[in-house]
């Protein structure tokens, strides 16, 4: 198991702070259950949460939480391996020492001239809204993925992660990794990752996703993709049925959807069907906030995908890995996994 999975990404510390009333979030002109990249207007944002509210900092970025998540769960040192860049300074370095006592076998770059990217979260009433300032993250090359040391790390994996995010940083590098996997036959998985990626990233993310065999998502991603292709449907089922069968460039896999719906039932679109497996119901008072649930049900779900499970194995893990992460704050794990 050591290796077999790999994910690339922006790897992100969280500034996470929760909110009482609606005025931050109108301010900079945020939404819930949603994510961006920080605009001009945001930069005092960062500041503001560390000055005017009680923060947490928590290593994140979307496919660095998933990985987490996945190493948590799959109990084997090393069995998972991510990349993505940081900067070399005090955020870099709290960076690395959180995957290596996760058991991430984690490869950055490091880049001197500018900092660690951060993630403000901003919590009100348990949903999340997240403000990417990619910084470092932005910054990732894709001389680091070919160096022999690195992609090594890419020859020995068996399943890939790569979240939508990563498109808007090295479209590139997700290239080179997809069409591996394609020539391998090896399995390479993707995350629609936020509205923003299919309104603004159509093309690179269109051109990935031909070599996905696996694209996960949630309800608001799935219909603004259903919305950019014109397919003038709102329908979950059916834009993952649609999304399934879409043209793809390697015949080894069929493709499988899945797409999240918070409290509701998870939606899978393989082989034609769909079928809905319902989430794990918890009381309201025991949410925390639902920063990371997604990220954390593709760790969970991926788990059992790479030890060759089912699909509904795989989903009970991931629902399992999303219902411990809602009732913590931001995408922090238990010290051990009593998932079974």
């Amino acid at each position: 198991m050591e290796g077999v999975l790999l994910g690339m990404g922006n790897p992100l510390l969280d500034i996470s702070a929760t909110i009482a009333d609606q005025s931050l979030l109108d301010k900079y002109d945020l939404k819930l259950n949603n994510a961006i990249l920080a605009e001009e207007k945001h930069m005092p944002l960062y500041k503001e949460l560390v000055d005017n509210y009680d923060v947490e900092y928590i290593a994140g970025g979307a496919t660095q939480n998933t990985i987490r998540v996945a190493q948590w769960m799959l109990r084997v040192p090393n069995a998972t391996g991510y990349m993505g860049c940081i900067g070399k300074d005090e955020y870099g370095q709290r960076m690395k020492d959180i995957a290596a006592a996760a058991g991430v076998n984690a490869h950055y770059r490091e880049d001197d001239t500018v900092q660690t990217g951060t993630c403000a979260c901003v919590i009100k009433g348990g949903e999340r809204s997240l403000v990417a300032n990619l910084s470092a993250a932005n910054h990732y090359k894709t001389e680091h993925l070919l160096k022999p040391e690195n992609f090594e790390l890419v020859e020995k994996a068996k399943f890939y992660y790569i979240s939508g995010f990563f498109l808007t940083v090295s479209p590139e590098s997700i290239m080179i990794v997809a069409k591996h996997a394609a020539e391998h036959r090896k399995v390479f998985t993707m995350n629609l990752a936020a509205p923003f990626i299919s309104e603004f990233f159509t093309t690179p993310l269109l051109e990935a996703l031909r070599y996905a065999d696996i694209v996960f998502g949630n309800e608001t991603e799935a219909k603004t993709f259903a919305k950019v292709q014109k397919w003038e449907t709102e329908d979950v089922s059916e834009i993952a049925l649609k999304i399934s069968a879409m043209p793809k460039a390697s015949g080894t896999y069929g493709r499988t959807v899945v797409i999240t719906q918070g409290a509701d039932a998870t939606v899978i679109a393989k082989d034609g069907q769909v079928t809905l497996y319902p989430v794990i119901k918890i009381a309201k008072e025991n949410l925390v906030d639902t920063n990371g649930a997604g990220d954390s049900f593709v760790g969970g779900f991926l788990s059992q995908l790479v030890q060759g499970k089912e699909i509904s194995e795989a989903v009970r893990a991931g629902n399992f890995a999303a219902n411990v992460i809602i009732q913590r704050s931001g995408c922090t794990l238990p010290e051990s996994c009593d998932f079974s």
